[in-house]
Protein backbone atom coordinates (compact mmCIF):
# COMPACT_ATOMS: atom_id res chain seq x y z
CA UNK A 1 0.00 0.00 0.00
CA UNK A 2 1.26 3.52 -1.29
CA UNK A 3 0.84 6.46 0.97
CA UNK A 4 -2.56 7.86 0.01
CA UNK A 5 -2.87 11.35 -1.57
CA UNK A 6 -6.00 13.50 -0.74
CA UNK A 7 -7.43 15.98 -2.40
CA UNK A 8 -7.43 19.44 -0.83
CA UNK A 9 -10.64 21.51 -0.42
CA UNK A 10 -11.81 24.71 1.83
CA UNK A 11 -15.05 25.28 2.64
CA UNK A 12 -18.53 24.18 3.64
CA UNK A 13 -20.15 25.01 0.35
CA UNK A 14 -22.12 21.66 -1.39
CA UNK A 15 -20.41 19.34 1.34
CA UNK A 16 -22.67 16.68 0.06
CA UNK A 17 -21.99 16.62 -2.96
CA UNK A 18 -18.05 16.46 -2.50
CA UNK A 19 -18.77 13.67 -0.38
CA UNK A 20 -20.88 11.90 -2.86
CA UNK A 21 -18.68 12.33 -5.29
CA UNK A 22 -15.79 11.53 -3.36
CA UNK A 23 -16.96 8.24 -2.35
CA UNK A 24 -18.07 7.47 -5.86
CA UNK A 25 -14.37 8.21 -7.32
CA UNK A 26 -12.65 6.74 -4.36
CA UNK A 27 -10.71 9.81 -4.38
CA UNK A 28 -9.77 10.65 -0.72
CA UNK A 29 -10.51 14.34 0.56
CA UNK A 30 -9.51 16.80 2.73
CA UNK A 31 -11.88 19.81 3.80
CA UNK A 32 -9.98 22.87 5.75
CA UNK A 33 -11.46 25.73 7.04
CA UNK A 34 -14.99 24.80 7.42
CA UNK A 35 -16.94 27.52 8.77
CA UNK A 36 -14.24 28.60 10.56
CA UNK A 37 -14.84 32.68 11.00
CA UNK A 38 -18.71 31.72 11.98
CA UNK A 39 -20.05 32.17 15.44
CA UNK A 40 -20.71 27.95 15.55
CA UNK A 41 -17.52 26.99 13.34
CA UNK A 42 -17.35 23.51 12.27
CA UNK A 43 -19.43 20.60 10.65
CA UNK A 44 -23.18 21.25 11.47
CA UNK A 45 -25.56 18.27 12.88
CA UNK A 46 -27.05 17.40 9.56
CA UNK A 47 -23.57 17.33 8.35
CA UNK A 48 -22.17 14.42 11.22
CA UNK A 49 -25.32 13.08 10.35
CA UNK A 50 -24.55 12.79 6.95
CA UNK A 51 -21.24 11.21 7.63
CA UNK A 52 -22.70 8.61 9.75
CA UNK A 53 -24.70 7.84 6.84
CA UNK A 54 -21.95 7.08 4.18
CA UNK A 55 -20.12 5.23 6.83
CA UNK A 56 -23.97 2.72 7.16
CA UNK A 57 -24.25 1.96 3.80
CA UNK A 58 -19.97 1.79 3.04
CA UNK A 59 -17.29 -0.33 4.61
CA UNK A 60 -13.91 0.46 5.54
CA UNK A 61 -14.49 4.35 4.93
CA UNK A 62 -12.36 6.40 7.37
CA UNK A 63 -14.03 9.90 8.91
CA UNK A 64 -11.66 11.90 10.97
CA UNK A 65 -12.80 15.29 12.60
CA UNK A 66 -10.83 17.79 14.55
CA UNK A 67 -12.21 19.10 17.70
CA UNK A 68 -13.99 22.03 16.74
CA UNK A 69 -15.20 20.76 13.40
CA UNK A 70 -13.89 22.90 10.54
CA UNK A 71 -11.69 20.23 9.35
CA UNK A 72 -12.70 16.32 7.69
CA UNK A 73 -10.32 14.34 6.40
CA UNK A 74 -12.51 11.37 4.70
CA UNK A 75 -10.86 8.58 2.52
CA UNK A 76 -13.83 6.04 0.86
CA UNK A 77 -14.59 3.00 1.62
CA UNK A 78 -16.42 0.20 -0.25
CA UNK A 79 -20.18 0.96 -0.97
CA UNK A 80 -22.02 -1.86 0.47
CA UNK A 81 -25.55 -1.52 0.36
CA UNK A 82 -27.36 -4.24 2.34
CA UNK A 83 -30.80 -4.82 4.06
CA UNK A 84 -32.79 -3.65 7.11
CA UNK A 85 -29.99 -0.56 8.18
CA UNK A 86 -31.28 2.16 9.77
CA UNK A 87 -30.16 5.39 10.06
CA UNK A 88 -31.29 8.56 12.05
CA UNK A 89 -31.63 11.45 9.95
CA UNK A 90 -30.30 15.19 11.98
CA UNK A 91 -33.95 16.73 12.61
CA UNK A 92 -32.01 20.64 11.50
CA UNK A 93 -32.68 19.25 7.62
CA UNK A 94 -35.21 16.70 6.09
CA UNK A 95 -34.63 13.70 4.72
CA UNK A 96 -34.58 14.98 0.94
CA UNK A 97 -31.23 16.03 2.46
CA UNK A 98 -30.30 12.66 2.71
CA UNK A 99 -32.10 10.77 -0.02
CA UNK A 100 -30.24 12.02 -2.95
CA UNK A 101 -26.97 11.21 -2.11
CA UNK A 102 -28.10 7.88 -0.70
CA UNK A 103 -30.14 6.96 -4.21
CA UNK A 104 -26.76 7.55 -6.42
CA UNK A 105 -24.89 5.69 -3.63
CA UNK A 106 -27.29 2.95 -3.70
CA UNK A 107 -26.54 2.27 -7.44
CA UNK A 108 -23.34 1.58 -6.93
CA UNK A 109 -23.41 -0.90 -4.52
CA UNK A 110 -22.70 -4.31 -4.23
CA UNK A 111 -25.71 -5.21 -2.84
CA UNK A 112 -29.08 -3.53 -3.22
CA UNK A 113 -29.65 -1.47 -0.73
CA UNK A 114 -32.87 -1.43 1.38
CA UNK A 115 -32.56 1.53 4.35
CA UNK A 116 -34.88 3.11 7.06
CA UNK A 117 -34.79 6.38 7.68
CA UNK A 118 -36.19 8.33 10.46
CA UNK A 119 -36.93 12.31 10.95
CA UNK A 120 -38.25 14.96 8.97
CA UNK A 121 -40.02 13.98 5.87
CA UNK A 122 -40.74 17.24 4.84
CA UNK A 123 -39.62 20.58 4.75
CA UNK A 124 -39.37 23.93 2.81
CA UNK A 125 -36.08 24.07 2.48
CA UNK A 126 -35.38 20.42 0.65
CA UNK A 127 -37.41 18.37 -1.73
CA UNK A 128 -40.11 16.38 -0.24
CA UNK A 129 -40.34 12.06 -0.06
CA UNK A 130 -43.68 12.74 -2.29
CA UNK A 131 -41.60 14.38 -4.90
CA UNK A 132 -38.72 11.97 -4.80
CA UNK A 133 -41.31 8.99 -4.74
CA UNK A 134 -42.77 10.71 -8.13
CA UNK A 135 -40.65 12.50 -9.75
CA UNK A 136 -36.89 11.69 -8.90
CA UNK A 137 -37.23 8.26 -9.32
CA UNK A 138 -38.74 8.60 -12.56
CA UNK A 139 -35.27 10.67 -13.68
CA UNK A 140 -33.18 7.38 -12.56
CA UNK A 141 -35.04 4.85 -14.69
CA UNK A 142 -34.18 7.01 -17.72
CA UNK A 143 -30.25 6.28 -17.52
CA UNK A 144 -31.31 2.54 -17.24
CA UNK A 145 -31.95 1.66 -13.27
CA UNK A 146 -34.88 -0.77 -13.62
CA UNK A 147 -37.59 0.13 -11.94
CA UNK A 148 -38.41 -3.03 -9.84
CA UNK A 149 -36.55 -2.53 -6.36
CA UNK A 150 -36.25 0.94 -6.55
CA UNK A 151 -39.41 2.28 -4.20
CA UNK A 152 -39.88 4.85 -1.62
CA UNK A 153 -42.15 3.52 1.03
CA UNK A 154 -43.33 6.51 3.28
CA UNK A 155 -44.46 4.99 6.83
CA UNK A 156 -45.10 8.09 9.07
CA UNK A 157 -45.11 11.84 8.56
CA UNK A 158 -42.96 13.76 10.16
CA UNK A 159 -42.58 17.39 10.30
CA UNK A 160 -40.58 20.28 11.45
CA UNK A 161 -38.84 20.76 14.52
CA UNK A 162 -39.80 17.67 16.09
CA UNK A 163 -39.59 14.90 13.17
CA UNK A 164 -40.99 11.71 13.65
CA UNK A 165 -41.20 10.64 10.16
CA UNK A 166 -40.10 7.23 8.57
CA UNK A 167 -39.54 6.46 4.90
CA UNK A 168 -38.13 2.89 3.60
CA UNK A 169 -35.96 3.07 0.43
CA UNK A 170 -35.03 0.30 -1.47
CA UNK A 171 -32.24 0.91 -4.17
CA UNK A 172 -31.27 -1.76 -6.92
CA UNK A 173 -28.05 -2.30 -8.16
CA UNK A 174 -26.40 -1.27 -11.56
CA UNK A 175 -23.42 -2.13 -13.36
CA UNK A 176 -23.25 1.22 -15.80
CA UNK A 177 -26.02 3.62 -16.76
CA UNK A 178 -27.04 3.96 -19.82
CA UNK A 179 -26.25 7.52 -21.80
CA UNK A 180 -29.26 9.48 -22.74
CA UNK A 181 -30.50 11.80 -25.72
CA UNK A 182 -33.45 13.59 -23.22
CA UNK A 183 -34.26 16.90 -24.81
CA UNK A 184 -37.53 17.07 -25.52
CA UNK A 185 -39.75 18.06 -23.13
CA UNK A 186 -43.52 17.36 -24.90
CA UNK A 187 -46.80 19.34 -23.24
CA UNK A 188 -48.01 18.61 -20.10
CA UNK A 189 -50.70 15.55 -20.18
CA UNK A 190 -51.47 15.64 -16.45
CA UNK A 191 -50.70 16.91 -13.23
CA UNK A 192 -50.72 14.69 -10.27
CA UNK A 193 -50.76 16.07 -6.51
CA UNK A 194 -50.11 14.78 -2.89
CA UNK A 195 -51.39 16.80 0.32
CA UNK A 196 -50.59 14.81 3.88
CA UNK A 197 -51.73 16.53 7.09
CA UNK A 198 -50.03 15.75 10.44
CA UNK A 199 -51.77 16.50 13.49
CA UNK A 200 -53.50 19.67 12.21
CA UNK A 201 -57.22 19.13 10.89
CA UNK A 202 -57.57 17.83 7.50
CA UNK A 203 -59.24 21.11 6.17
CA UNK A 204 -56.06 22.07 5.85
CA UNK A 205 -55.32 19.77 3.11
CA UNK A 206 -59.02 20.60 1.69
CA UNK A 207 -58.43 24.16 1.18
CA UNK A 208 -54.80 23.68 -0.38
CA UNK A 209 -56.52 21.08 -2.98
CA UNK A 210 -59.48 23.40 -4.01
CA UNK A 211 -57.06 26.37 -4.66
CA UNK A 212 -54.24 24.99 -6.82
CA UNK A 213 -57.18 22.81 -8.54
CA UNK A 214 -58.94 26.40 -9.17
CA UNK A 215 -55.66 27.61 -11.05
CA UNK A 216 -54.94 23.85 -13.34
CA UNK A 217 -58.93 23.11 -13.84
CA UNK A 218 -58.72 26.60 -16.61
CA UNK A 219 -55.34 24.61 -18.60
CA UNK A 220 -56.22 20.63 -18.63
CA UNK A 221 -58.68 18.32 -17.51
CA UNK A 222 -56.25 15.51 -16.00
CA UNK A 223 -56.09 16.82 -12.80
CA UNK A 224 -55.86 15.07 -9.73
CA UNK A 225 -54.62 15.94 -5.81
CA UNK A 226 -54.65 12.92 -3.03
CA UNK A 227 -54.67 13.28 0.58
CA UNK A 228 -53.47 11.96 3.25
CA UNK A 229 -54.18 12.84 6.74
CA UNK A 230 -52.27 11.29 8.88
CA UNK A 231 -52.87 10.73 12.68
CA UNK A 232 -51.63 8.65 15.91
CA UNK A 233 -48.04 7.28 15.63
CA UNK A 234 -48.42 7.82 11.86
CA UNK A 235 -48.76 11.56 12.04
CA UNK A 236 -44.66 11.94 14.02
CA UNK A 237 -44.47 14.33 16.46
CA UNK A 238 -45.08 17.61 15.51
CA UNK A 239 -48.28 19.43 13.73
CA UNK A 240 -47.47 20.44 9.92
CA UNK A 241 -49.25 19.83 6.47
CA UNK A 242 -47.56 20.39 2.75
CA UNK A 243 -48.18 19.88 -0.87
CA UNK A 244 -46.10 18.41 -3.64
CA UNK A 245 -47.39 18.43 -7.07
CA UNK A 246 -46.13 16.78 -10.27
CA UNK A 247 -46.43 17.33 -13.86
CA UNK A 248 -46.10 15.03 -16.58
CA UNK A 249 -45.66 15.17 -20.01
CA UNK A 250 -45.94 13.22 -22.98
CA UNK A 251 -42.50 12.58 -23.30
CA UNK A 252 -42.26 11.14 -20.01
CA UNK A 253 -40.36 14.15 -18.10
CA UNK A 254 -41.54 14.90 -14.31
CA UNK A 255 -41.81 18.38 -13.52
CA UNK A 256 -42.47 18.86 -9.66
CA UNK A 257 -43.22 21.79 -6.78
CA UNK A 258 -43.21 21.08 -2.83
CA UNK A 259 -43.72 22.62 -0.30
CA UNK A 260 -44.50 22.08 3.91
CA UNK A 261 -45.93 24.59 6.35
CA UNK A 262 -44.98 23.22 9.67
CA UNK A 263 -47.33 25.15 12.48
CA UNK A 264 -45.03 26.49 15.31
CA UNK A 265 -45.53 25.09 18.72
CA UNK A 266 -45.91 26.99 21.89
CA UNK A 267 -42.65 27.02 24.00
CA UNK A 268 -42.87 26.41 27.63
CA UNK A 269 -43.51 29.67 28.72
CA UNK A 270 -46.83 29.54 26.86
CA UNK A 271 -45.85 32.25 23.92
CA UNK A 272 -46.76 31.39 20.68
CA UNK A 273 -43.60 30.71 18.08
CA UNK A 274 -43.06 34.11 15.74
CA UNK A 275 -43.47 31.76 13.03
CA UNK A 276 -47.21 30.92 13.75
CA UNK A 277 -48.27 34.27 13.99
CA UNK A 278 -47.12 34.91 10.50
CA UNK A 279 -48.46 31.70 9.00
CA UNK A 280 -50.73 32.60 5.83
CA UNK A 281 -53.72 30.39 5.09
CA UNK A 282 -53.80 27.23 3.70
CA UNK A 283 -55.09 28.57 0.62
CA UNK A 284 -52.34 30.83 -0.23
CA UNK A 285 -50.14 27.51 -0.24
CA UNK A 286 -52.13 26.05 -2.79
CA UNK A 287 -51.93 28.99 -5.28
CA UNK A 288 -48.22 29.46 -4.16
CA UNK A 289 -46.95 26.20 -5.28
CA UNK A 290 -49.51 25.83 -8.17
CA UNK A 291 -48.28 29.21 -9.73
CA UNK A 292 -44.70 27.62 -8.90
CA UNK A 293 -45.58 25.01 -10.35
CA UNK A 294 -46.20 26.57 -13.88
CA UNK A 295 -43.24 28.44 -13.62
CA UNK A 296 -40.82 25.72 -13.65
CA UNK A 297 -43.14 24.04 -16.68
CA UNK A 298 -42.63 27.71 -18.73
CA UNK A 299 -38.77 27.65 -17.91
CA UNK A 300 -38.48 24.34 -20.10
CA UNK A 301 -36.17 21.27 -19.64
CA UNK A 302 -37.10 18.21 -18.73
CA UNK A 303 -36.27 18.42 -15.03
CA UNK A 304 -37.62 21.39 -13.05
CA UNK A 305 -34.80 23.72 -11.37
CA UNK A 306 -34.38 21.26 -8.25
CA UNK A 307 -33.38 18.14 -9.87
CA UNK A 308 -30.74 19.87 -12.33
CA UNK A 309 -28.31 18.78 -10.05
CA UNK A 310 -29.04 14.80 -9.97
CA UNK A 311 -29.50 15.10 -13.27
CA UNK A 312 -26.01 16.19 -14.39
CA UNK A 313 -24.61 14.38 -11.94
CA UNK A 314 -26.14 11.12 -14.05
CA UNK A 315 -25.09 12.30 -17.27
CA UNK A 316 -21.61 12.48 -15.83
CA UNK A 317 -21.61 8.51 -13.98
CA UNK A 318 -22.71 7.16 -17.79
CA UNK A 319 -21.10 5.32 -19.84
CA UNK A 320 -18.70 6.66 -22.21
CA UNK A 321 -20.80 7.78 -24.65
CA UNK A 322 -22.67 11.05 -25.44
CA UNK A 323 -25.46 11.93 -23.06
CA UNK A 324 -27.53 15.74 -24.08
CA UNK A 325 -30.07 17.27 -22.06
CA UNK A 326 -32.07 19.82 -22.01
CA UNK A 327 -32.53 22.23 -18.91
CA UNK A 328 -34.21 25.70 -18.04
CA UNK A 329 -32.28 28.30 -16.81
CA UNK A 330 -29.14 26.94 -14.70
CA UNK A 331 -30.14 26.83 -10.91
CA UNK A 332 -26.89 27.82 -8.34
CA UNK A 333 -26.99 24.11 -7.45
CA UNK A 334 -27.17 23.06 -11.14
CA UNK A 335 -24.00 25.60 -11.80
CA UNK A 336 -22.28 24.29 -8.55
CA UNK A 337 -22.95 20.51 -9.80
CA UNK A 338 -21.09 21.14 -13.04
CA UNK A 339 -18.17 22.45 -11.29
CA UNK A 340 -18.32 19.56 -8.81
CA UNK A 341 -18.09 16.83 -11.50
CA UNK A 342 -15.40 18.69 -13.38
CA UNK A 343 -13.34 19.06 -10.46
CA UNK A 344 -13.50 15.06 -9.13
CA UNK A 345 -14.65 13.07 -12.02
CA UNK A 346 -12.95 15.37 -15.13
CA UNK A 347 -16.47 15.68 -17.27
CA UNK A 348 -17.05 19.18 -18.36
CA UNK A 349 -20.48 19.83 -19.94
CA UNK A 350 -20.43 21.57 -23.33
CA UNK A 351 -23.51 24.58 -23.39
CA UNK A 352 -25.52 25.25 -26.41
CA UNK A 353 -27.87 28.01 -25.42
CA UNK A 354 -31.39 28.22 -27.01
CA UNK A 355 -32.60 31.98 -27.58
CA UNK A 356 -35.88 30.63 -28.87
CA UNK A 357 -37.07 28.89 -25.38
CA UNK A 358 -34.56 30.56 -23.13
CA UNK A 359 -33.21 27.36 -22.57
CA UNK A 360 -30.07 25.12 -22.47
CA UNK A 361 -28.74 22.28 -23.97
CA UNK A 362 -26.20 20.48 -22.38
CA UNK A 363 -23.79 17.79 -23.92
CA UNK A 364 -20.97 15.62 -21.91
CA UNK A 365 -18.96 12.05 -22.47
CA UNK A 366 -20.04 9.99 -19.34
CA UNK A 367 -16.63 9.10 -16.87
CA UNK A 368 -17.47 5.43 -17.44
CA UNK A 369 -17.74 4.55 -14.05
CA UNK A 370 -18.37 0.78 -13.82
CA UNK A 371 -20.03 -0.91 -10.62
CA UNK A 372 -16.79 -3.12 -9.77
CA UNK A 373 -18.31 -4.60 -6.29
CA UNK A 374 -21.33 -5.72 -8.03
CA UNK A 375 -21.14 -9.50 -7.67
CA UNK A 376 -21.95 -10.81 -10.80
CA UNK A 377 -24.51 -13.55 -11.35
Amino acid sequence: MGKTTYKRLKGSQSFRQRLLLSTLSSTPIIIDEIRADDMIPGLLRHEMSLLRLFDTVSDDCVVEVNETGTRLKYKPGIIMGGKNLVHNCALTRSMGYYLEPLLLLGLFGKKPLSIRLRGVTDDPKDPSVDTFRNASLHILKRFGVPSEGLDLKIEARGVAPEGGGEVLLTVPNVQTLTAVQWVEEGMVKRIRGWTFSARVSSDFEHSMRFAARGIFNNLLPDVHIFNDHKSGPQAGKSPGYGITLVAETIEGCYISADTTVSCGRTDETGEVDEEKQERKPAEDTGVEIASWLLQEIEKGGVVDSTHQGLLFILCALCQQDVSKVRVGPLSPYGVETLRNLKEFLGVTFSFRPDPSTATVVLTCVGSGLVNLSRKLS
